[in-house]
């Protein structure tokens, strides 16, 4: 079996969506790619979260051809394969519809820095593409134009794609992006929250990963 340990992170994490609240039946998926073959493992297509194994994931090349496994691979492949190809320091994708941040890609808006966990996590507000249509490249051609330096961007009228060096940091970025915009969002129930200044949201970002964790 090609690729057994990022097939077993990939599953992780897939598995992980439904717990942490972001996704809902069989929608949303998160994908990761091996560096030295250039193979994507993503999830297959329709197939409920709890039923995924390692085994069931599928190792498609970067232009979406099926290079091991039984199972369709995900609708969402060609966004995952194309934001690989474009965007080469990426090693992991995951997409939902999580509420919160999809309420804002529903109105278009972008969540803005006005947390110090946003400027932490993604260092800018994060962005909101607009409109494309579903099944082709489009999406990934809009999340390559519009996510700039950011781990997250919102596709408007449709949900979140987050990106990281490993699943596990796709994943966290995920779990983040929701988090703030609950958070966001029950401030502007209240009023207009406080923007914090670009400079500051750039310096914290940069302590945040520098400095954060066991480095």
């Amino acid at each position: 079996m090609l690729l057994p340990e990022l097939r077993r992170l990939v599953c992780e994490v897939n598995q992980a969506l439904p717990r942490e609240r972001l996704v809902t039946m069989t929608s949303g998926n998160a994908s990761g790619r091996d560096p030295e073959t250039n193979y994507a493992v993503v999830k297959p297509s329709g197939v409920a979260f709890e039923e995924l194994t390692p085994e069931k994931m599928v190792v498609v090349d970067l232009h979406c051809n099926v290079i091991e496994g039984d199972l369709k691979p995900s609708t969402d492949a060609l966004t995952h394969v194309y934001i690989y190809r474009h965007m080469p320091h990426v090693n992991a994708i995951v997409h939902t519809h999580s509420n919160y941040a999809t309420s804002f890609a529903a109105l278009g808006m972008p969540i803005p820095a006005v947390l110090t966990a946003i400027a932490d996590e993604f260092g800018q507000p994060i962005p909101c593409a607009p409109y494309c249509q579903i099944g082709e490249e489009q999406i990934g051609e809009a999340v390559v134009k519009y996510i700039g330096t950011c781990r997250a961007i919102l596709l408007q009228n449709h949900g979140v794609f987050t990106v990281g060096e490993d699943p596990k940091a796709a994943l966290k970025a995920a779990v983040m992006c929701e988090d703030v915009a609950k958070t966001v969002h029950l401030a502007m129930l209240k009023g207009t929250p406080i923007p914090i200044p670009e400079e500051e949201v750039k310096r914290g970002h940069k302590r945040y990963q520098e400095k954060y964790g066991q480095k």
